[in-house]
């Protein structure tokens, strides 16, 4: 017998058991277009239990086999295209996510389903005797004549929250539980009014219309169509008036999509033309080039300041005025204002905006705009790889080297990589964009992969800063208390006295960082995780950055109850006081998670700050990359030693990133800019070449250490993670996957050249009450590779001796502490 089957990517399915699962199709729905859309259908043990799922192909085939059918469709048309599923099937094959988790990772909040749990009472053929508690439930349910939710049920009849009343109902054949979907964020509309005369009647029937009527009218016939708000704004009349023009047929009233589009400061000097000169006429030369030889990769490596945006902006009015479309990536929130000023002032309502800070409703709205060809450039964070364009010419990743481009929740992919990925796909060209490019980045393009275009000097009469170092050893010595050294106080005071704007970068939040016992030595520590906790003087608590645990601030040590607990460390609370203390009439805003948490807080923030509302900016890295500020012409890193210290093999490369990130906002207009690092480390190379903004060098250095060590770009990284809330477990699951790792490459992978760290655990061992362990094996990214661990980690999360052991693998982790 010929059935038209489907297979379905189920929501919920854990990594070991996700396969894609075939249905059949019921006669009702034979004539819909099926692949792509969301539908329901029955899955798991439960007599009604069904899950959410996404149609990735249809067929017909000869099958004898009793196939469960489709129980409903949830869209009208298909919201997964066909380029979504493939991207879908290339992150399943890449990064060891489900199918399900690889079609959610490309659409906003607002688009999915929520499935839930509803309950009906029926009335059953025979009596069943039933105790006075559970008929209780029973008639109050039977009451009503549809289905009932939990909390509703419980809420009305004051049931305690384990209370098994409706499991036992359901098990006499009394209540029927079902399973529905329902949308988180619905979409927005507003009723509009269109009129409906032809040139033929309009007389006739306008001559018989009211006054009020005939204004409606008169506005109708010049706009076409117009919502009943605005129609009631410009003829004053209610909209009682206009449902009578729709009663007589002279109206037709409907609901059409309303966008919440987020509301954005516009740059007015992005509207002026873009004058190149010499170096960066090049570079878009070479690059126009480049889109027009069809999909590549190019590095636009340039100082900070040597004008890279205006290079790629002159690239999309080109390749925007081709029709095609343009995808802008920013790596953190913090900088998307900027951004978004500049786009929104230079191509007004073509620029759509994605990033986790809009609302649900606004990220599904401006999916809608970029889904329906509305818009020609999306600029957004990570999650803007998936805009759903149909035909991209250019994706530009600028800062390329950021961390926040990398995933670390499942589907744990990189940008760079979808972004190729997509750039063959459509013929588009991939431009990253940095002054401190990634190792791996600058790499391929010393290599050919990529091309390489340089900007080497700064745009216009601005010049690098000047750079000094401070030793904060000596600094102490000569009795300066405080974190702000002497030199960069007199520099501040200097800045405040010439009516200039200074930033200073600190990479901690909180106020102190670690508090100690004096007495007996003991840290105090998260108890639910490996951490010490960090004082907050705002709200006067400890407070653990890893789970949001806290505590009340005390001078008592929990260990040993003696009144002897030092504080010290510091962070930007500590820091902000300092300067309240050392130059009280300073203007000063603090811009840390803590203090701008959200997206309003960062643009009112950000635009004060350039309107000259504040003297200082101080805040963590969100204040050290892509700000553009002519006014700043003094940078202070407080503390160059932070992140130098970490155990991971990419610290080096991420300090001297920071570093020069951050000493480029200085002196970005007509004033000469400095910039002071502070350091209890003055003869470290990575600071001395930071000094210098000497990318080159300090690259020539690292690729050495990275190939005697045999780190990327020479291998790939695979970091196997063991999770659990019991230790010990986590321990022996790393073990045993050693072990049958060990004999897999011995056998059926014998081909596979690794080499394999740990097992070890990591720098914080505990989080949340869960104990972590890891395995880094050093390979070759390769299909045969991940065909291996993806055989491992299947095998594993079925073994029931590891039940309560989450073990999940990362292809090239942004780090490996």
């Amino acid at each position: 017998m010929k059935q038209f089957l489907v297979d379905v990517a189920i929501e919920n399915v854990a990594y070991h058991f996700d396969i894609l699962y075939t249905y059949c199709v019921p006669d009702n729905l034979l004539n819909r277009e099926l692949k792509g859309m969301r539908v329901m259908v029955p899955f798991g043990r439960g007599k009604n239990a069904k899950r959410q799922g996404v149609i990735f192909g249809v067929s017909q085939k000869e099958t004898e086999e009793v196939v469960k059918p489709i129980i409903s469709l949830l869209d009208e048309n298909p919201v997964v295209s066909d380029e979504m599923l493939e991207i879908a099937r290339f992150l399943k094959d890449r990064t060891f996510c489900t199918y399900f988790e690889a079609i959610k990772v490309q659409m906003p909040t607002g688009f999915s389903f929520k499935t839930t749990e509803n309950y009906f009472a029926v009335v059953p053929d025979e009596k069943v005797k039933i105790n006075e508690e559970l008929k209780k439930v029973y008639d109050y349910m039977l009451s009503f004549d549809c289905v009932l939710s939990k909390k509703q049920i419980f809420t009305e009849l004051n049931l305690p929250s384990d209370s098994k009343v409706l499991e036992k109902l359901i098990a006499k054949n009394l209540v029927i539980k079902s399973y529905d979907a329902v949308k988180k964020i619905g979409d927005l509309t507003q009723k509009t009014a269109e009129i409906t005369l032809t040139d033929e009647n309009y007389e006739e029937i306008f001559n018989k219309l009211s006054e009020k009527q005939k204004s409606v009218v008169r506005v109708l016939k010049d706009v076409g169509i117009a919502s009943l708000k605005d129609i009631c704004y410009f003829t004053g009349v209610t909209p009682a008036v206009i449902k009578t023009l729709s009663k007589k047929g002279v109206v037709v009233i409907s609901d059409k999509p309303k966008y919440r589009i987020p509301k954005m400061v516009m740059s007015a000097k992005s509207k002026e033309q873009i004058t190149l000169t010499a170096i960066q006429q090049k570079a878009f030369d070479e690059l126009s080039q480049k889109y027009r030889n069809g999909s590549g990769v190019a590095l636009l490596y340039g100082i900070t300041g040597s004008g890279k945006t205006s290079v790629f902006l002159k690239l999309i009015d080109e390749v925007i005025s081709e029709g095609r479309q343009v995808i802008v990536m920013v790596p953190e929130i913090a900088l998307t204002p900027q951004m978004m000023a500049i786009f929104k002032g230079r191509y007004g309502d073509e620029v759509a905006i994605f990033h986790s800070a809009l609302s649900v409703g606004e990220r599904k709205d401006e999916y809608r705009r970029a889904a329906n060809g509305e818009v020609k450039i999306v600029v957004g964070t990570r999650s803007a790889v998936f805009a759903p364009f149909k035909n991209i010419g250019l994706i530009v990743i600028d800062e390329e080297q950021e961390h926040t481009y990398k995933s670390e929740s499942s589907p744990r992919y990189h940008t760079k990589d979808v972004a190729k990925f997509r750039a063959v796909k459509h013929n588009a060209l991939v431009v990253l964009s940095s002054a401190t490019p990634s190792i791996e980045s600058y790499t391929n393009a010393a290599s050919g992969k990529y091309s390489l275009h340089t900007l080497t000097e700064r745009y216009g009469t601005a010049v690098l800063p000047d750079v000094t170092v401070v030793d904060m050893k000596k600094d102490r010595q000569s009795g300066n208390k405080y974190a702000i050294s002497s030199e960069l106080l007199e520099a501040l005071e200097k800045n405040l006295q010439d009516k200039k704007q200074s930033i200073l970068l600190i990479n901690r939040r909180g106020y102190n960082t670690f508090a100690a016992c004096d007495s007996c030595g003991s840290v105090i520590s998260c108890p639910s995780c490996s951490i010490s906790m960090t004082y907050h003087s705002a709200n006067n608590r400890l407070m653990c950055h890893y789970c949001g645990y806290s505590m009340p601030f005390t001078s008592s040590c929990p260990e040993c109850g003696k009144d002897h607990v030092r504080y010290s460390g510091f962070g930007t609370q500590k820091i902000e006081k300092e300067i309240e203390e050392l130059l009280p009439d300073a203007k000063v805003l603090r811009m840390d998670t803590d203090s701008a948490s959200s997206r309003q807080d960062f643009e009112k923030g950000l635009s004060e700050f350039s309107e000259g509302k504040y003297d200082i900016m101080l805040g963590t890295q969100m204040v050290a990359k892509g700000l553009d500020f002519e006014k700043v012409t003094l940078v202070g890193v407080i503390s160059a030693d932070q992140q130098l210290n970490n155990d991971d093999f990419r610290s080096e490369e991420k300090t001297f990133d920071l570093l020069t990130q951050v000493v480029g906002r200085a002196g970005r207009g007509e004033n000469k800019g400095t910039a002071i690092i502070q350091t209890m480390t003055p003869e470290n190379h990575i600071i001395r070449l930071a000094q210098k903004q000497d990318y080159r060098s300090f690259y020539n250095n690292e690729i050495i250490i990275r190939k005697t060590m045999l780190y990327p770009p020479y291998c790939d990284l695979c970091s196997v993670c063991f999770i659990s809330e019991k230790e010990n477990n986590a321990l022996l699951c790393s073990k045993e996957f050693l072990t049958e790792l060990r004999r897999i490459t011995s056998e059926k992978y014998k081909k596979q050249k690794i080499i394999v760290l740990g097992p070890m655990p990591p720098r914080i061992s505990k989080i949340n009450n869960k104990y972590g362990y890891r395995i880094i094996i050093k390979c070759k990214n390769s299909k045969d590779f991940r065909s291996m661990i993806s055989e491992l980690l299947v095998s594993f999360g079925k073994n029931p001796k590891f039940r309560d052991v989450t073990v999940t693998a990362d292809i090239n982790p942004e780090s490996l502490t």
